[in-house]
């Protein structure tokens, strides 16, 4: 398709004249972009190894964390569990429940010491503990470290008040395992969060409740948690079991009662620019979260960046330059080269331009040498054609010979005939039909009965000649003659058990041949009466079998069987086996 005028007008203003113009504007074209997408891609991979390698640190930081505040919830969950199990303070709630006369005061302060004494018993790490009550079936608070009242529901519907709240009833739900709050359940103060555990009567099969304890703990906790790094980002603890979503711990205050659950407030957090790593814990099932702002934490990939971009803009000037100049030594040699070439055309063949070592200079003395082998090369040219019709000559004589043959087999049969000598008129006969199986107008494959016909002539030569010595027996199934296989791969065995097997026995011989199906192969065997094979390895120096062996393996592939076997005196067994290809119309018939 040819291009248009106007095509060709904007191709020929954008194209330099020059050789050396054209090499430079390719070096710019070629080198800037690279160096730029380089940088570009550069800087973005870095972007994106540093995003993925701090989510997998902080990932891994926010297990251990996790596992830290399971160590330190552990403490508290085995204080719970000390002061549940303690048969004195049982008693006393029991009591409490059945509403035993009692001096309250006396009672007060009996409780409150008996929790001192298990407390400081258990030797536990209490440094974050900020209060400890106990509260009776009657919701009488006996408090450590704080005032023995019920905080917020304190007053006359107390009682009500915590049997309405949702940290009870989650409590009672519970049925005594330890339940973390995420604010402290009596008091409004923010520095720190409850942990809740129901005290059941043990002797009833019901096992209702006889009392409660709340344990106080102080958000100080999560900085033995969470390292101090003001430069990784900020740590927040997030409880999504309620609805709205409730911020256990967050340094900087940040507000999360907006937001339904965790995902949201992940995904607000990713909208604004921060990178969001989260794990669960397993024993509060609070989220841990870590944010980074992005523009923080790609502040080494923007040093990255800046510092490839100057690179690249560096090495691009360089590549300028030195182009200008690799430019300049290219396309003077190109000059002489084009200069000589142009004086070859007008028929000067004695050069005086020198080049140097470099590929145009190689060039420019390759193209020296041609010059002066021109002539040469051209007498070659003329010696090889002669050569080439010598041997068509040569092949057209090979064709007129098998038709020379034809006529003197022929001249000789009916000479014979002629002179009433009936054996040498069959013996030509044979021998020319032989010779036209053999040839089989030059195919590699032949019929089986046309292979069978070849044996029969070769049979009648060799009567003749041995004076009807050798009997030939053909068993082969008449469902196979159809099927083409390798030519001369039957007769030359035939002619084996002549040679070395019946011609050498006393006497006269018998050869049979045997053919069949089997399966998907066809299986011939050629056997005979005569002296044996007494060195097998001679079947090896020979030339007969051992051709026919190779042409079988050959032709048929692997899959093609033949072997000898043989007893002196007793004779010779050959089997041959292949899987024949497919009929194929013959076209030369």
């Amino acid at each position: 398709m040819n291009k248009s005028p106007k095509v060709k007008g904007w191709l020929t203003r954008f194209r330099f004249r020059k050789l050396r113009t054209r090499i430079f504007a390719m070096m710019i074209a070629l080198s800037l972009p690279p160096l730029f997408i380089l940088g570009y891609v550069s800087f973005n991979i870095s972007k994106e190894t540093l995003t993925e390698t701090n989510s997998n640190v902080y990932r891994d930081h926010l297990q251990t964390s996790s596992e830290v505040a399971d160590l330190l919830f552990r403490n508290i969950t085995s204080l719970s569990r000390s002061l549940v199990l303690n048969e004195d303070v049982r008693k006393d709630l029991m009591d409490s429940s059945l509403n035993a006369v009692r001096n309250e005061a006396e009672v007060r302060a009996r409780t409150i010491n008996r929790l001192k004494s298990i407390i400081n018993h258990n030797l536990l790490d209490l440094r974050h503990i900020d209060s400890v009550c106990l509260l009776d079936i009657a919701f009488t608070p006996y408090c450590i470290g704080r005032s023995d009242n019920a905080g917020i529901y304190e007053g006359e519907q107390k009682h009500q008040a915590i049997e309405q709240s949702d940290w009870y009833k989650k409590t009672v739900a519970a049925q005594g395992r330890v339940i973390f709050y995420g604010h402290n359940v009596l008091e409004p103060a923010k520095k720190s969060f409850s942990t809740i555990k129901l005290f059941r009567n043990s002797e009833t099969a019901a096992g209702e409740a006889i009392g409660v304890l709340i344990i106080n703990i102080n958000k100080t906790i999560f900085d033995n948690i969470f390292s101090e790094s003001d430069n990784s980002g900020e740590f927040l603890v997030l409880n999504d079991s309620r609805s709205p979503m409730e911020s256990v711990f967050a340094r900087k205050g940040i507000h999360t009662e907006a937001y339904e659950n965790e995902s949201g407030f992940a995904q607000s957090l990713k909208d604004e620019g921060y990178l969001v790593s989260r794990y669960r814990n397993p024993t509060t099932h609070w989220v841990f979260v870590h944010t980074v702002q992005e523009k923080t934490l790609l502040k080494q990939s923007n040093r990255i960046g800046t510092a490839t971009t100057v690179i690249a803009s560096t090495i691009a000037f360089v590549a300028l330059l030195i182009s200008y100049i690799v430019s300049g030594g290219i396309t003077r040699p190109l000059l002489r080269l084009k200069k000589m070439m142009v004086e070859w055309t007008k028929g000067n063949r004695n050069f005086e331009e020198t080049f140097g070592p470099d590929e145009v200079g190689v060039i420019g003395e390759t193209f020296k040498r041609v010059a002066a082998e021109n002539e040469e090369l051209v007498e070659r040219l003329l010696r090889s054609e002669l050569k080439e019709r010598e041997a068509e000559l040569r092949a057209l004589q090979a064709q007129i010979k098998p038709h020379f043959l034809y006529n003197t087999l022929d001249s000789i049969y009916w000479m014979a005939a002629i002179q009433n000598n009936q054996e040498i008129a069959r013996m030509a006969v044979a021998l020319s039909e032989s010779f036209k199986l053999s040839l089989n107008k030059g195919r590699e494959e032949i019929p089986v009965y046309k292979e069978l016909k070849h044996i029969e002539h070769y049979m009648t030569i060799q009567n003749i000649r041995f004076k009807d010595r050798f009997a030939y027996i053909e068993e082969v199934d008449p469902a196979i003659k159809s099927v083409e296989i390798m030519k001369l791969l039957l007769q030359p065995l035939v002619e084996n058990s002549i040679y070395h097997g019946l011609e050498k026995k006393v006497g006269k011989g018998t050869i049979r041949l045997t053919g069949m199906r089997e399966g998907e192969f066809i299986q011939f065997i050629v056997e005979d009466d005569g002296v044996g094979i007494a060195d097998m390895s001679a079947l090896e120096r020979g030339y007969g079998l051992r051709n026919v062996r190779e042409r079988l393996h050959l032709f048929y592939g692997p899959s093609s069987y033949f072997e000898v076997f043989s007893e002196v005196n007793k004779g010779t067994r050959i089997v041959i086996r292949f899987r024949p290809q497919p009929i194929r119309e013959d076209k030369h018939a």
